[in-house]
């Protein structure tokens, strides 16, 4: 088969060739050279950014460091800023990767990457799905994902799809009359492997259950699952094994940075140590010993177009004691989980579902800096959202309509502005959550 994967991102400006050397080159390094390139990459990327960035300079208050924990420490209410305000010199969006975070931390922004770094990060996906003998160009995927309900974005998202051999089932719906549909697709088709938001995948799984279905009988094309973006919980990841009957593989990552953490053959979640440095810090911004709690702070190490070091995402983790430099294994991610929506009309949609519908009111103008979607009643959500200025009537009527796109009709919404939005005793921030049982 021709490689339409890769050669689609070589065509749109992403060195892919370049990339994939590099990271072989990273790969093989030996511990001690591994331990060098990370503190040469560190360096190198503040010392860029303090030179050609007025975002980060300013954020720093210095221009040359020389003790890291010195550095600030990045969060996201940092970026809530228009995008130009954070290019580096000779960045901009025509030239660089630009794209929107989920807002599944309810702080969402637009973000960019330099079109190498985001080379790198396609390699290093490339590089880790390998260990499961999936291959991008050949490997048929099953994709649990949303996607966009205008025609051009949709569109436009089939067309990827098509490039990157892949078959999406939207996850808008997941009743059983669709789901039954998703069940057929799997008769007919030779998938390779699964991929998409874990919930989504899991209430396919427990479809199967119901229905005395392992997957794999029915396609025996079938290797391997990979789930993202949402936390996998123990008891859900044997329901899938069992229900898909292949291995499942977790993945943590981060649409900004790149694959966190994906997890190795040996069922280790084996940190990326090649285009990311990741530090587990206190309260206080110091390091904690391997095998204690804290936040996952993270530097991307070639990203010229935006700053994103020691850059806080949100979450809290733990790296094992076995951990090295130049292997990290993360034991334990706490937090990063999204309930399931259930609607009057019987249909349940992942929490994540609510990104699609948020994007119509996060512009980037830094208006609506934080946002949280609590269900209420079958039929009641209501979303807290901490602004400079009242939601007028004419974007609540557009959230509205993109509610009854996505979503259903005759929900009730209702608008709570704040001044600050209630957090958990770590600080974090879920950005829906469902009352209704």
């Amino acid at each position: 088969m021709f490689p339409l994967f890769d050669l689609s991102l070589q065509i749109n400006g992403f060195q892919m060739k370049e990339a994939k050397a590099e990271l072989r080159k990273i790969v093989a390094f030996s511990e001690k050279e591994h331990g060098v390139f990370v503190e040469n990459k560190k360096l190198e990327i503040v010392h860029f950014h303090l030179q050609n960035n007025a975002f980060y300079k300013d954020l720093a208050g210095m221009t040359s460091f020389t003790n890291w924990e010195d550095l600030p420490v990045l969060n996201k209410k940092n970026l809530q800023k228009p995008l130009l305000d954070r290019l580096s010199k000779g960045y901009f969006p025509k030239n660089s990767y630009v794209n929107k975070t989920s807002g599944s931390s309810g702080t969402p922004f637009i973000f960019a990457k330099d079109k190498y770094c985001h080379a790198l990060t396609w390699a290093s996906n490339i590089y880790r799905f390998g260990w499961y003998g999936i291959d991008f160009n050949t490997s048929y995927q099953a994709r649990f994902y949303g996607i966009p309900m205008d025609f051009i974005g949709n569109k436009k998202e089939r067309f990827k799809d098509f490039l990157s051999h892949r078959f999406r089932f939207s996850i808008f719906d997941l009743s059983d009359e669709i789901l039954e549909g998703f069940l057929n697709h799997f008769r007919t088709k030779k998938f390779d492997y699964i991929n998409g938001y874990t919930s989504s995948i899991v209430l396919f799984a427990k479809f199967l259950q119901k229905k005395n279905i392992i997957l794999n009988a029915i396609c025996p094309t079938l290797k391997v699952c990979m789930v993202t973006s949402e936390m996998l919980f123990e008891e859900d990841k044997l329901l899938l094994e069992k229900q898909f009957g292949i291995p499942i593989v977790n993945e943590y990552g981060a649409s900004e940075l790149d694959l966190i953490a994906f997890e190795n053959p040996q069922d280790e979640w084996q940190v990326n140590s090649e285009t990311l440095f990741v530090e587990i810090l206190d309260d206080n911004n110091k390091a904690v010993p391997n095998g204690t709690a804290g936040r996952i702070v993270i530097t991307s190490l070639f990203n010229k177009a935006h700053p994103f070091i020691r850059y806080d995402i949100g979450d809290i983790g733990i790296l094992d004691e076995k951990s090295t430099l130049q292997k990290p294994i993360l034991k334990k991610l706490i937090g990063r989980t999204n309930d399931v929506a259930t609607l009057p009309s019987g249909k349940k949609s992942p929490g994540l579902t609510f990104y699609y519908v948020t994007k119509s009111i996060i512009e980037d103008d830094g208006n609506v800096k934080e946002f949280v979607i609590k269900q209420t009643k079958i039929d009641t959500f209501e979303i807290e959202y901490v602004s400079e200025i009242e939601l007028n009537l004419a974007q609540i009527e557009k959230i509205e309509k993109a509610i009854a796109l996505y979503l259903e009709n005759d929900l009730v919404f209702i608008f709570h502005k704040k001044e600050k939005l209630e957090r958990n005793n770590r600080g974090k921030l879920k950005q829906f959550i469902s009352f209704v049982k």
